[in-house]
């Protein structure tokens, strides 16, 4: 059985998150590319977050609704809470009450800036959540706990 494994054509994991992916440059969400999801996979869940942030988690986006058969998220989704094209799926809120992406911004501390991690998450699921779209990641989580069959996983710095 393959590696069920995230990586995206425009960043390499455990680098700097390229700055038009930033709030600080064009805040469009990265590409992102996928393989070896687990047979069973009935739906994939992204989730990206920053457990760096000063009040706990923040998450940045969420995405669910994808079909097992996808394999890529092209760069710019757009935030709509419902995608159609071109490809399947919904949006949840990140932090800022939005549906879609926001990227992270330089966060100064004491005229200092301080780089945090962003984590992407890609979840293999054994069913299909009964989420509508919008939904927030305590809504998420809780939907689809018991139900990964995997997790990869992507880090950038920001």
């Amino acid at each position: 059985m393959a590696e069920f494994r995230l990586t995206s054509p425009a960043f390499v994991h455990d680098q700097d998150l390229p700055v038009q992916f930033s709030a600080d440059g064009g805040n469009v969400s990265p590409p992102l590319e996928w393989s070896g999801a687990p047979e069973g996979t009935r739906e994939l869940l992204l989730i990206c977050d920053d457990p760096d942030a000063q009040y706990g988690v923040f998450t940045h986006w969420i995405v669910y609704g994808i079909g097992p058969h996808v394999t890529r998220l092209p760069e710019g989704v757009p935030s709509d809470a419902v995608i159609d094209e071109p490809v399947e799926l919904m949006q949840g809120l990140n932090e800022f009450d939005e549906a879609g992406y926001t990227g992270p911004t330089a966060i100064d501390d004491d005229d200092e800036l301080i780089p945090h991690r962003y984590f992407f998450r890609l979840f293999a699921l054994d069913t299909e959540l009964d989420l509508a779209p919008g939904a927030r990641r305590d809504e998420v989580r809780k939907a689809c706990s018991g139900h990964v069959l995997a997790t990869a996983e992507l880090v950038v710095i920001s």
